[in-house]
């Protein structure tokens, strides 16, 4: 048995779709529904239900759950200790993430790395989704963690979704607007704009939605919208991320019906990362799981 249609199995009895599974596991949904199928055959039985609204496992599919889960898991443990043991926590990864993710994901990494893998080197860069994305396919970076954007990825890349953020305005407590407990993309038509620069997923979020935004600030990072908000220069388009530098006197109040934002793995879609990679990479994964579980 393939592991990888056990994880496909399970993306899509976690999102109930399997579009939104495809999404999360970063391939097409014919392949994972492909994969989930020849599951199927393996195990002799009927795992999920389709219908209109998505997919929810049978009675012979919820009885596999459990014990998928530990495959992977078990999968994922022995990967790990085989790394581990061969001393393959030597050499030098590469990073590439947002901003946001840097502070919130990558930081608490390098402090387990210098305990933990005091051999292994690494280096980070904090830039833009599409630049990290662009690196990575052509192999300056090792792998990526962006916020992805509306299109699909390059041929040669593939996503994963690590968490997903609701996406709102950042607000002065004293601001008319923070007596609100949520707000729609049309009161933003009123008001300047802070927000990230060009070609990042905030921007593109702020022009698919208003017409003729009047954005005052582009930034180069999350906390730098946090901080010109808080000086005054005008409300910000952010997804909701408590970091630890977050500026005092802001509320951030959700758009209804807005999308989240998805916070992505990427990566090389050919080729096996390094032993150093997959170290690294799983403690990012580790790190997204305990953010999402701290967050809820």
């Amino acid at each position: 048995m393939r592991v990888e249609r056990a994880r496909y199995f399970l993306a899509a009895v976690e999102t109930g779709s399997l579009r939104s599974a495809a999404s999360r596991c970063g391939v097409s949904q014919p392949t994972l529904g492909e994969q989930v199928g020849l599951l199927e055959e393996e195990l002799d039985v009927v795992l999920l239900t389709r219908s209109r609204q998505g997919v929810r496992p049978t009675d012979a599919g919820q009885a596999m759950i459990e014990p998928l889960a530990r495959l992977v898991a078990a999968e994922d443990a022995a990967l790990r200790a085989a790394t581990e043991s061969g001393g393959s926590y030597q050499g030098r990864v590469a990073i590439g993430a947002i901003s946001v993710v840097v502070e919130t994901l990558i930081a608490p990494v390098v402090a387990r790395l210098r305990a933990e893998h005091t051999d292994l080197r690494f280096g980070v860069t904090e830039t833009s989704s599409g630049d990290i994305e662009g690196r990575v396919l052509h192999g300056d970076l090792d792998f990526g963690v962006i916020s992805a954007p509306a299109a699909p990825a390059a041929a040669g890349l593939r996503r994963s979704t690590l968490l997903s953020a609701p996406l709102g305005l950042v607000v002065r407590t004293d601001h008319l607007l923070a007596r609100r407990e949520e707000l729609a993309w049309d009161d933003l038509a009123t008001w300047p704009i802070v927000t990230m620069r060009a070609g990042t997923v905030m921007w593109e979020r702020l022009r698919d939605n208003v017409a003729d935004p009047d954005v005052v600030v582009q930034t180069m990072s999350a906390r730098s919208v946090k901080v010109m908000v808080g000086h005054g220069a005008g409300i910000g388009v952010l997804a909701r991320f408590d970091t630890s530098g977050d500026v005092p006197g802001l509320r951030w109040i959700p758009i209804r019906g807005a999308e989240p934002v998805r916070i992505c793995l990427v990566q090389r879609s050919q080729g096996r990362p390094s032993p150093a990679a997959l170290i690294v990479r799983g403690l990012v994964r580790e790190r997204a799981a305990e953010f999402t579980g701290a967050d809820t």
